[in-house]
């Protein structure tokens, strides 16, 4: 089909108001009236019957003194809601990616089902020797470090309502035994706003957790490198902690948080 042929199906109207609403976007955060006109190079009483259009359903604003213009609140509205909609596998994926070529460590993305932790989306470490996990697996929440992190969006009766007993289940040395020992281990991440567990699952392998929130300030999931050490070198730990910091916000603001998430606590250790 040719440009002419494309051109012939496209409504004129639209076409203008959308025009207008680029030009505002670009550069410029606010123009009059005359610059608009210009710019789109449209009659102007074309420009001004869209200009009116657009203003009145929110999507510019006139500046009560100047009269000038600038892009409304509908327009983030659109923006924001269309960021939120995304899947966080689908917006996080990429951002794993780049976690494990910056940390050298298998990265993944995890979600909480009742009392499981289930592995999402996962990127694995060129020379990984431990492949323990893949995508749709499970793991208790209680017995691992990304359920911890996962469990500090709860309410305390939300979480008695989670673990109704006061034994947990399938209890492992290393792990809380007791649902109060688990409630005060989540306390205490939430309170410092992420997790190193060293050897916490599984003997010589360690784990750096942080949140993922979306756009209501929930957590939405998890973000975490496994790192195949008993214990992290003091002097790797803090250039790790960083890079998954990172991830965490850039995956929460894909998600339409627009608070700070996890790098808020990047400063301050347990």
């Amino acid at each position: 089909m040719s440009n002419k042929d494309e051109r012939k199906y496209l409504i004129p109207g639209l076409e203008r108001g959308l025009t207008i609403l680029m030009e505002l976007s670009r550069s410029h955060r606010e123009m009059s009236f005359a610059e608009i006109a210009k710019r789109v190079d449209i009659p102007k009483a074309t420009a001004y019957r869209a200009i009116q259009t657009l203003e009145y359903m929110g999507f510019l604003r006139r500046h009560p003194t100047t009269g000038h213009y600038s892009l409304g609140v509908n327009v983030l509205r659109l923006g924001f809601e269309y960021v939120a909609s995304l899947d966080v596998v689908q917006v996080g994926q990429p951002v794993i990616e780049s976690l494990r070529d910056a940390t050298g460590c298998s990265s993944h993305i995890a979600i909480r089902d009742g009392q499981d932790v289930i592995y999402v989306a996962r990127v694995s470490a060129a020379n990984a020797t431990v492949r323990r996990v893949s995508v749709g697996t499970r793991l208790p929440v209680h017995r691992t470090s990304l359920g911890r992190m996962l469990l500090t969006g709860l309410s305390r009766a939300e979480f008695e309502a989670l673990y109704p007993d006061d034994e947990l289940p399938d209890a492992k040395p290393g792990s809380p035994d007791s649902r109060e020992a688990l409630w005060e281990l989540v306390q205490a991440d939430r309170r410092r706003g992420y997790v190193v567990a060293e050897s916490y699952f599984q003997f010589g392998i360690s784990s750096i957790v942080y949140p993922i929130y979306n756009a209501d300030g929930e957590i939405e999931a998890v973000v975490s490198i496994m790192v195949p050490v008993h214990e992290i070198p003091a002097e790797e730990r803090e250039r790790l902690r960083g890079h998954v910091a990172e991830a965490s916000e850039t995956i929460s603001g894909l998600l339409g948080h627009q608070g700070s998430a996890s790098g808020r606590n990047l400063g301050q250790e347990p």
